[in-house]
C-alpha cells in the first residue's frame, strides 16, 4: 500500500512533495488553489556557510494538470537565506523555472508526456 507520501509524489511535481511544505488547499469555483513553503533546510551548497532564514522569496503561482475536473494553482514560496558573515542574501539554486516561462523544467516535462495521452 501506497503512504500518503508516495501518493503525493504521483500526483504533483516531486521536488515539490520532497522540499516544500503544503500549508493549505482550498477550491473557489472550478480551480484547485495548493499552497507550498520550502522549508526551512539550509541547501548543501551552503552547508559551511553560518546562515539564517530570512523569510521568503515573492509567490509564483504555477497552473498544473487538471485534477477531478479542477483547475489546479500551486502556490509556490522559495525561501531566502542570510549569510551571518558577509550578510549576503542566498537562496537555493533550483534552475526551477525553465527560460521564457513561469512553469519548472519538471512540471514542463510532465504536461509534455501527459499531452501526448
Amino acid at each position: 500500500m501506497l503512504s500518503d507520501h508516495d501518493l503525493l509524489k504521483l500526483l504533483l511535481p516531486e521536488f515539490l512533495v520532497e522540499h516544500f511544505d503544503i500549508l493549505k488547499a482550498e477550491t473557489h469555483d472550478a480551480e484547485l488553489h495548493i499552497y507550498f513553503e520550502e522549508r526551512n533546510s539550509i541547501p548543501h551548497e551552503f552547508k559551511e556557510r553560518r546562515l539564517e532564514s530570512k523569510g521568503f522569496l515573492p509567490e509564483i503561482i504555477v497552473d498544473d494538470y487538471p485534477l477531478r475536473g479542477k483547475i489546479v494553482k500551486l502556490h509556490v514560496k522559495r525561501r531566502r537565506w542570510t549569510d551571518k558573515s558577509s550578510g549576503e542574501i542566498l537562496q537555493r539554486d533550483w534552475q526551477l523555472v525553465a527560460k521564457g516561462t513561469r512553469m519548472t523544467k519538471d512540471l514542463a516535462v510532465f504536461l509534455k508526456k501527459i499531452s501526448r495521452h
